[in-house]
């Protein structure tokens, strides 16, 4: 487990940035936390980190459940299972599958699915109850997939470091 903190919405989207340089083709992202905890911020971060162009607005996809930002070295889908009341909706989205041609999957409130997700690395982002832009953010991993990249994603996380 990777422990971190964030003081501020720039200071989120550059440690997203950080873990994006490191994914790869089939990669699933897990983001966790309550409501206005930053997964969508950590989002725009993760979609500059991997190349997604500027001119892309980086949104939280809640009505439409998934948005996809091609223009980056890979795809990104970006999906927001906030909406879904049974793990059968979360199926019918093919999230695995998009993961299984080679893009990447970010998935906020996706631990609520992790069972039909395979492996996966998990981002839990918590508010600091004194300070409002400060987040505590827990990294760590569901499955195999990181353990070849963990080491360098200490490293990467270092600056942040709790």
């Amino acid at each position: 487990m990777i422990n971190a903190r964030t003081t501020n919405v720039h200071q989120t989207e550059e440690l997203a940035g950080a873990i994006a340089s490191l994914a790869r083709p089939r990669d699933i992202v897990v983001l966790s936390g309550e409501m206005g905890a930053g997964k969508t911020a950590f989002m725009r971060g993760f979609a500059a980190g991997i190349g997604v162009s500027p001119d892309e607005t980086v949104s939280s996809p809640t009505f439409t459940l998934v948005h996809t930002y091609d223009t980056g070295k890979i795809v990104v889908h970006h999906a927001d299972l906030y909406r879904l009341g049974r793990l059968s909706d979360v199926e019918d989205l093919g999230l695995r599958e998009l993961a299984d041609l080679g893009d990447v999957v970010v998935v906020e409130w996706g631990d609520v699915a992790s069972d039909v997700l395979g492996d996966h690395l998990v981002v839990s982002l918590e508010a600091d109850d004194d300070d409002e832009d400060t987040r505590q953010v827990t990294v760590s991993v569901a499955g195999h997939t990181w353990d070849s990249r963990w080491e360098q994603l200490k490293r990467a996380l270092a600056k942040w470091g709790d």
